[in-house]
């Protein structure tokens, strides 16, 4: 998978910090959260616009706060310890337990019987250490992205996770960041679908490649 950007990362940082505020909004709407651009923007300059609820304040404030520590810690290496504090700053005041830690329970996930497997019985740390031998940049944020989603390692907020974990590796690169369009979340969810009941990442990361990653040259 070729590369589509090779900023600096001084470069990225600043890219990604003027995408934030459009960044946060699409990663909450990933996840289920209803919020607008509008409304994510004033809570960003905080202004309370009273049309968000305080469940989904208290998770723009835990996306708000992860992008500032990645931002802050971009050059430290990726690391499953790194990826539960990520989930305990994404999660923090919304009553997720276990918090910045796996997940002790079974899972369903909306739109399919597949069941991810409890993490006592995966190698995370294996699996990790596979994907960012991955050699291409790119691709190995997006399959970075993608795995994260899959493993379903915590009760809640997987997919805020992966997209925090993943875009600390592609500014770290200088790759640009990965954010699916809000009009293209029903398409990408169904494709994320299949990628969980077949394991074929093949099909979601070119998508991905294709509709989801932005940079300048």
């Amino acid at each position: 998978m070729k590369n589509k950007y090779k900023m600096t990362k001084v470069g990225n940082i600043f890219f990604a910090k003027r995408r934030l505020v459009d960044n946060i909004y699409k990663s909450a709407n990933l996840e289920g959260i209803k919020v607008t651009f509008e409304d994510t923007y004033f809570f960003m300059n905080n202004v309370n616009t009273g049309k968000i609820s305080v469940d989904d304040m208290l998770k723009l404030k835990g996306l708000k706060d992860s992008w500032e520590y990645i931002l802050s810690t971009v050059d430290e290496s990726l690391t499953i310890d790194y990826i539960k504090k990520i989930h305990f700053l994404v999660c923090k005041g919304q009553n997720i337990m276990p918090l910045g830690d796996f997940r002790d329970k079974g899972v369903g996930i909306t739109g399919t019987s597949w069941r991810p497997k409890l993490p006592s019985e995966c190698n995370y740390v294996e699996e990790l250490k596979e994907i960012l031998s991955i050699s291409s940049e790119l691709e190995r944020c997006i399959h970075l992205f993608c795995w994260t989603q899959r493993s379903q390692m915590f009760l809640d907020g997987n997919k805020r996770v992966a997209n925090l974990i993943a875009n600390k590796e592609m500014i770290k690169y200088g790759q640009g960041i990965i954010s699916v369009p809000v009009e293209l979340i029903g398409v990408y969810l169904t494709k994320l679908i299949h990628y969980y009941e077949t394991n074929d990442i093949v099909e979601i990361k070119d998508w991905i490649y294709e509709n989801c990653v932005e940079g300048i040259d």
